[in-house]
């Protein structure tokens, strides 16, 4: 079985060390394409009309110059351009939870969204900044995906992808959460302003916006919060729409 680990944060990150350490613990065709540097916010930013680099670190681990989608690209279209594609892609674990409105921002989640893109089942991985690195958050972490792989036909399907926080401590109950609201990027702070000229930085953090069942109830609550997204389950529309719209501007 062949697993791709990829994140955010950069390839020196502790966060995709923890990774590496559990997923070793249950696979041993592990490969690894991560970015050079630590992106925020990257979205699904994939780089265009530009020359990227990996470089070899160690046997099937690399660096990218790009970012973190492009990290997938780069593996499924260079790496395993002659076929062996990844039964499984993990990304992170990211320095940090990944709620609400991340779903769109997060880098992490990026490339949990990019590898379903290629048809590999995929979950990306987030956890609260003070959580630890030990042997028993290793030995949890790979606990947790074993049982998340063998239990793959109940999330895994067609666009889908898993998005785990882990709270502090490790091991922990999981929790299937709703999707909360809690935006980053509410507030801008003013650097410098004069009638022609606006400087402003975007404030960093969140409010940390909470309801009951979401994913921050349930991570502070102490426990894993899981929540599957689907970039393929569009809302449709009523049919009506398109007979009002066609009606208004004289088609159909």
């Amino acid at each position: 079985m062949r697993i791709l680990i990829a994140n955010d944060d950069g390839i020196d990150a502790p966060g995709i060390a923890l990774l590496r350490r559990a997923a070793a613990r249950l696979w041993s065709d592990i490969w690894v394409v991560a970015p050079e540097r630590k992106w925020t916010a990257a979205s699904h930013h994939l780089s265009f009309d530009r020359d990227l680099v990996l470089t070899r670190r160690e046997n099937q681990v690399y660096a990218l110059s790009g970012t973190p989608a492009d990290c997938v690209v780069g593996a499924m279209t260079v790496l395993f351009a002659d076929g062996g594609r990844p039964d499984l892609l993990l990304s992170g674990v990211n320095h940090g939870r990944n709620t609400g409105e991340d779903a769109a921002y997060s880098g992490t989640l990026s490339i949990a969204r990019e590898a379903c893109f290629w048809g590999v089942p995929a979950i990306g991985l987030s956890r609260v900044k003070e959580g630890g690195y030990g042997e028993e958050d290793v030995a949890a972490l790979a606990a947790l995906l074993a049982s998340l792989w063998a239990r793959r036909g109940q999330w895994a399907r067609e666009g889908a992808w898993l998005s785990v926080n882990l709270p502090k401590t490790l091991p922990a109950e999981i929790g299937l959460a709703r999707i909360g609201r809690d935006k980053i990027a509410g507030a801008a702070d003013i650097v410098d302003d004069d009638p022609a000229r606006t400087v402003w930085r975007i404030r960093r953090g969140r409010p940390q916006s909470s309801q009951p069942g979401d994913e921050n109830s349930l991570i502070d609550a102490g426990k894993i919060a899981i929540v599957r997204h689907c970039w393929t389950d569009g809302a449709p529309l009523d049919a009506a729409l398109a007979r009002d719209l066609n009606a208004e501007l004289g088609q159909g």
